[in-house]
């Protein structure tokens, strides 16, 4: 893919709010799109900025893997199933140590990890 053609393609992903593959086209070829940002959207430089304040602050994005136990915790925490969340604490703990996890978790999920001290509860 030519460089008109991913600058076309991500723009045309903003065009249509299809956020997520314009984030993906981004991340996949982020030297090429940063040289030529001035040719993209609005929206599309604001991903491409979010994206690069990312990389350089050192975050690191979720796997599948992380964010389908985040999707199970969730549920086991709706469907308030104690035995579930304690068998994926006791499995994935370093996912739970992440500061930024609590952010993908609903509200029950956050009460019982809590409760549980499996997390700490932010103050706000």
């Amino acid at each position: 893919m030519t460089t008109d053609e991913l600058i076309n393609k991500i723009n045309s992903c903003v065009e249509a709010l299809d956020f997520v593959s314009a984030r993906k086209y981004i991340e996949e070829n982020i030297s090429i799109v940063e040289s030529n940002k001035y040719l993209l959207k609005r929206n599309a430089r604001d991903i491409l900025k979010f994206l690069t304040q990312q990389i350089e602050s050192g975050y690191q994005t979720l796997s599948r893997k992380e964010l389908a136990t985040l999707n199970a915790i969730n549920t086991y925490a709706y469907n308030f199933d104690l035995r579930g969340i304690k068998n994926i604490v006791k499995n994935e703990s370093t996912l739970l140590i992440r500061s930024d996890i609590e952010s993908y978790l609903n509200s029950d999920a956050v009460t019982i990890l809590a409760g549980m001290g499996a997390i700490r509860k932010a103050l706000n």
